[in-house]
Order: structure tokens, then C-alpha cells, then sequence
């Protein structure tokens, strides 16, 4: 750690639970963000800001005007760019330390397959059930854990899914994939600005906490925000014994 490390990180340095090996295995991790839209444009500046070393953005879309109200990574001068590129441009302007690598491909099988042993977390800010449960189900295939937000209206909600230790369950386990759920879009139902930023937030905060070894991460409850009321609940999560993708067990 450089000296201007040890000043940018100050303050989680002075964190007892942080401090300077916390601080270093940030430096040293590598995550994986699926998605630079509302979710994941403040899980990337946050990562980015706390010091986590590689960062990979995957995203194929671009900047629209219609994203601009609540997708905080982009700005008028993005339009028509593709995210991932907007967004790690702001993260190197932010901290110029992180190494960040924009893949502007869509989140298939194929991709996650390759990308997701090489993270220590993966962050899935994604809009979308097919994405989440090929995300999910390349988590558990490669014992990955896998931080999950989705924000929607008034509404978002938060959780760890994470399987290694065969405890707690995966995201298939609450949301199975056969169920039939069926996606509320933005352009169609709407989304009250702060709130992906809040679901982001917390989201960066569980990914950093999981790399650091701190804290208890939010593995085995869902965590939902009712953003009319400002008001959280959780309930806890059973791993589902007959669940498709990590069987229970």
C-alpha cells in the first residue's frame, strides 16, 4: 500500500474491522458487476471508491436520456455511449487505482461461465429474471457468492445468496426458475429515482463486506425497502431441498 493509499483509505483504515489488512485484501480482490444501469452505477462507484482492485462491468446496452434520472455513472456527454464504457470512465476519474475491464457483451451462459471463477463476488444489477438465474446458477456452479438487488416503483429489496457452505440458499431456492415470475419494466412501471441508489448502495456495502471478512453478510434473509414509507422489513430464507440449481445440499 502506497502512501497516497494510505491516505485515500484513511478512514476505513481507522474502521478496527477494516483497517489495513481489510484495506488490502480490497486492493487485492475482484469483482464482478452485471449490470451498469440504476443498480449497478452506484455498486461501481462505490467499489471503486472503497479501493476494490479489478472490477469487470458487464453491460451491452447504451446510454439513453430516459436513464439519466436515476443511472448516477452517466451524464449528458454519455448519451449513445455504451454504459459499461461511461461507467468505468467515471470509476477511473473517481480512482484512478482500480483496474476496471468493460465487457460490453450480454450476461449469457457462455460469458459467465468464463468471468465468474475469476471474482471473489459477483453483483448482480441486472433488470431482469432470465439474467438473475443464469447469474445465480453460474454462482453456484462455480461457489462464487452472489450479491443480488432489484428496485422497481417504490420498491427494492436486497440479499446474499451464497451456497458454498451448503447453509443458506441460492436465489433459485426463493425464485424458482419454472415459477413464471414476470419482469416489471421501468419504461412501463416506473422507478422512483433515489431508490436504486439506495438498493446499490446496500448491495456495495454487503460486496465490500464479504471481501473484507466483516460484518455479517445477508445470506439467508431478504431485506425489502418500502420506499413510500421508508420502511425495511426481512425475512428469513430456507434453502429449498428440491431447488434446481444447488439441490439443497
Amino acid at each position: 500500500m502506497t502512501d497516497d493509499d494510505l491516505l485515500r483509505y484513511s478512514r476505513h483504515l481507522l474502521l478496527d474491522e477494516i483497517g489495513i489488512e481489510g484495506q488490502q485484501r480490497l486492493l487485492d480482490a475482484n469483482a464482478l458487476v452485471i449490470g451498469a444501469g440504476g443498480l449497478g452505477s452506484p455498486v461501481a462507484l462505490y467499489l471503486a471508491s472503497a479501493g476494490v482492485g479489478h472490477i469487470t462491468l458487464v453491460d451491452h446496452d447504451t446510454v439513453s436520456l430516459t436513464n439519466l434520472q436515476r443511472q448516477i455513472a452517466h451524464d449528458m456527454g454519455s448519451l449513445d455511449r455504451l454504459k459499461v464504457e461511461s461507467a468505468a470512465a467515471r470509476m477511473a476519474a473517481l480512482n484512478p487505482g482500480v483496474r476496471t475491464r468493460a465487457l460490453a457483451l450480454r450476461a449469457d451462459a457462455a460469458l459467465l461461465d468464463a468471468e465468474v471463477p475469476a471474482a471473489d463476488v459477483v453483483l448482480d444489477c441486472s433488470d431482469n429474471f432470465a439474467t438473475r438465474h443464469l447469474v445465480n446458477a453460474a454462482c453456484v456452479r462455480h461457489s462464487r457468492p452472489l450479491v443480488s438487488g432489484a428496485a422497481i416503483g417504490f420498491d427494492g429489496q436486497i440479499s446474499v445468496y451464497d451456497s458454498r457452505g451448503g447453509e443458506h440458499p441460492c436465489y433459485a431456492c426463493l425464485f424458482p426458475p419454472e415459477s413464471g415470475f414476470e419482469d416489471a419494466a421501468c419504461s412501463t412501471m416506473g422507478v422512483f429515482a433515489p431508490l436504486v441508489g439506495i438498493v446499490g448502495s446496500v448491495q456495495a456495502a454487503e460486496a465490500l463486506k464479504l471481501l473484507a471478512g466483516v460484518g455479517e453478510p445477508l445470506a439467508g434473509r431478504l431485506l425489502m425497502l418500502d420506499g413510500r414509507r421508508m420502511q425495511w422489513s426481512e425475512i428469513a430464507m430456507q434453502r429449498d431441498p428440491d431447488c434446481p440449481v444447488c439441490g439443497g445440499g
